[in-house]
């Protein structure tokens, strides 16, 4: 009984000693994060991180709306400022079709619009479940490419009235695209302006907004004919020789707009320019002349 005894003290006193090493060692509950870091600051950190997930073998990033934000506003904007469709409404888009590019679709076939096959697509095929069963959907090498495709899409003719709208009046173009035929959910401009509210996405559609009230340029070409009223006619001509050659961009203009105004196509517009990317500024004097 006496060697039991002992042998019950020392196994109570083992374990006492190993609980009090266990509480000792252990970290402080957390109320906040990182030093220095505030409650806030460190939950935009976490949603902006892309999460990389492994499901049946195959590896593939996951984000929250904020993280799809991040990652995707740049192409929105390049797009917007090429052919005029507003970035809030393409990235509203984006999130609302790929479940913030989370979608089977987003995953496997970089498709963030739900576009499908037609009969002049020459690319990979996917195919799926959707209003019909094995529907055919477009597959492409990367994100990027299906936002292009996307504007390639939106040139069709039923769209051409909505690039007759205002590239801030992303309200005009949720509607717009329900009456185009864009999508058959009666609320789908709703869908998207709420989208567009909730995530201040109108901040991307106006990225020359600030620049332009710094720089309030005056209209070179106006000012050129200004300058020669009232000269003799021979004068005038080599003066405002340049005038109908040149182009100055004013509030909405886009490259796509600006190209098909005078008959050129984008990347044309683009050389005669010697412009690197797709980028203009109101008051800037592009050449529009082959």
């Amino acid at each position: 009984m006496r060697k039991l005894a002992l042998g019950l003290f020392l196994v109570t006193a083992l374990s006492s000693c190993l609980t009090h090493k266990k509480a000792t060692t252990s970290k402080p509950a957390s109320h906040g994060s990182s030093p220095g870091i505030s409650n806030k600051d460190a939950r935009r950190n976490n949603e902006e991180v892309q999460k990389t997930v492994t499901k049946n073998g195959v590896t593939y990033v996951t984000y929250t709306s904020d993280s799809y934000i991040q990652r995707f506003k740049t192409i929105a904007i390049q797009e917007m400022n090429t052919y005029g469709i507003p970035a809030s409404i393409t990235l509203a888009q984006g999130l609302f079709e790929s479940g913030n590019g989370n979608s089977e679709l987003a995953r496997v076939a970089n498709n963030h619009f739900g576009v499908k096959c037609s009969s002049n697509w020459t690319g990979k095929s996917y195919y799926k479940n959707d209003d019909m069963v094995n529907d055919c959907f477009r597959v492409y090498s990367n994100p990027e490419d299906s936002y292009r495709d996307h504007s390639n899409f939106l040139k069709k003719k039923n769209y051409a009235a909505l690039f007759e709208l205002d590239k801030n009046d992303y309200k005009g173009w949720a509607n717009g695209l329900k009456k185009a035929g864009y999508a058959t959910n009666p609320n789908y401009p709703n869908l998207l302006i709420n989208i567009i509210e909730k995530y201040h996405l109108d901040q991307y559609d106006r990225p020359e907004g600030s620049e332009a009230q710094k720089t309030k340029r005056e209209d070179k070409v106006f000012a050129q004919i200004t300058t020669n009223m009232g000269k003799d006619i021979k004068d005038s001509i080599v003066n405002v020789t340049p005038v109908n050659k040149l182009y100055t961009v004013k509030q909405g203009d886009t490259l796509y707009n600006i190209s098909k105004r005078f008959g050129l196509t984008v990347d044309e517009l683009k050389a005669l320019n010697r412009m690197g990317d797709n980028n203009i500024k109101l008051g800037q004097q592009l050449v529009i002349a082959k």
